[in-house]
């Protein structure tokens, strides 16, 4: 929260600019009041700017623009605005009705000027909240914390939340045992645009839920299981649906390559971004199937999940308990700790693409003209040879062409020169070769000895 020079306060949620974290941008843009684009004017319009746009048009929400990085040398900020005029962005210097500030964030420059454009389009919004009523507010982020259980950071919408409150959340309830403001502080009450940090659910709730403050324990009991039994018709059907489209697709596509994940994360919002990236990690051949995700520490069923699937455990900024490290070092499961996003999807990245089918590159390696034949009561028929050039070796695969038409690729049998067996002959030389498990050979034939190599694919990497 920020104080104005009027004594006006502002809440600002910050929402992450990488590409993973498009939910919180689409929740954030739905939350607030007013949407500030920050765009920097040494790098102008980037796709997280034109999703950013996207989320404030969806949920019509007016936009503020703060072109920042001003303090560097050479930058045009009208490269910016006229960037911006391809999205529908029309400045207010431009004729339109979109307030645009100049600053710098490292040398605090115009801050001001920003604060006093965002209370100005407030006042044009027009906004009103009922502060006597039952409260509502916006679940931001959740997780569990040591000492406090389930913990959610919620801004509240309408009403004041209050110590003692009974509320619902979506599959959670629980009663306020306490309020924390942004510093951390323990506070009796919280009127509406305040972010709180609440304690007192029963579980985890879910990051963009409404929680709902009720008029007694009762109620939000009530409500509470009524939402568990809708959700859990709703988690059948969708199960019955995917395992049908998933069973069709791979009658059509042939069997689909999967890396059985479980994910573990401190926190909902990261916990959301990981999943929604990995699942879009793969193709038609591999792709990643996370089998189950949550918010902790990674304990013994996590472990035992990840070995039944014969897949792996992911821990970001968590660690497992000492129980799971113990079944994982008994049963082989491989747990792999990140606190960056990049490195953990690139790393599966990788990963996915030791699933994929090798290509095979095929490499000519020399030429043989069969000039007569013999037959032999061991080998059967053998051929005379001249190697025209190249090399023929016994352990490269052969094709016998007649008249320009492939008729048999296969293996070399026995390669002799004079009554020698050889593991290759050279360029100019002659030799006896005869094939594994074939006898049409006839002279003028031509002999084509090659290697096929496997080559490793990878899947692409972002940089």
């Amino acid at each position: 929260q920020v104080t104005d020079s009027k004594n006006n306060l502002i809440t600002f949620l910050d929402t992450p600019g990488h590409a993973a974290f498009s939910n919180i941008r689409s929740r954030g843009a739905n939350l607030t009041d007013l949407v500030v684009l920050v765009v920097a004017a040494n790098d102008s319009v980037k796709p997280q700017t034109i999703e950013a746009i996207s989320h404030a048009k969806a949920a019509k929400v007016p936009i503020v623009l703060a072109i920042n990085k001003m303090d560097l040398p050479d930058v045009d900020p009208s490269i910016v605005r006229n960037d911006l005029l391809t999205h529908e962005v029309v400045v207010e210097s431009y004729s339109g009705d979109v307030l645009e500030t100049e600053i710098s964030a490292i040398k605090k420059t115009n801050l001001e000027k920003l604060l006093d454009n965002i209370l100005l389009q407030v006042e044009i919004l027009d906004l009103n909240v009922e502060h006597n009523k039952l409260a509502e507010a916006i679940v931001v982020e959740s997780k569990i914390e040591t000492g406090k259980g389930p913990v959610a950071t919620v801004i509240v919408k309408n009403g004041t939340f209050k110590e003692g409150d009974h509320f619902t959340c979506g599959s959670s309830y629980g009663r306020v045992r306490a309020l924390l403001d942004e510093n951390g502080s323990r506070i009796k009450s919280a009127s509406p645009g305040m972010p709180i940090e609440v304690l007192g659910f029963d579980s985890v709730p879910q990051a963009g839920d409404t929680v709902y403050v009720m008029p007694n324990e009762d109620i939000a009991k009530d409500i509470t299981e009524k939402v568990k039994e809708q959700k859990k018709l709703e988690n059948t059907e969708a199960v019955k649906k995917s395992s049908l489209e998933e069973m069709m697709a791979n009658v059509s596509k042939g069997d689909m390559k999967k890396l059985p994940i479980i994910v573990k994360a401190d926190v909902q919002g990261s916990l959301e971004a990981i999943v929604s990236s990995l699942e879009k990690v793969g193709n038609e051949e591999v792709k990643i199937n996370v089998v189950h995700n949550a918010i902790g520490a990674i304990n013994e069923s996590d472990v035992s999940l990840a070995s039944s699937a014969q897949g792996l455990v992911i821990g970001f900024n968590i660690r497992a308990i000492p129980q799971a490290r113990t079944i994982a070092k008994r049963d082989k499961v491989d747990i792999r700790y990140y606190s960056i996003i990049y490195e953990l999807i690139d790393d599966m990245k990788k990963m996915l693409s030791g699933l994929l089918t090798p290509d095979t590159k095929e490499e000519i390696i020399g030429h043989a003209e069969v000039r007569d034949t013999f037959k032999s009561s061991k080998f059967g028929t053998i051929a005379g040879c001249f190697v025209t050039d190249g090399i023929v070796q016994n352990s490269a695969k052969i094709r016998l062409v007649r008249e320009g038409k492939i008729i048999h690729e296969g293996e070399v049998g026995t390669l002799k020169r004079f009554k020698d067996d050889v593991k290759e002959v050279k360029e100019g030389n002659e030799c006896g070769m005869a094939f594994a498990n074939y006898q049409d050979l006839q002279p003028q034939d031509r002999i084509e000895s090659f290697d096929i190599e496997e080559v490793a694919r990878e899947l692409e990497v972002s940089q």
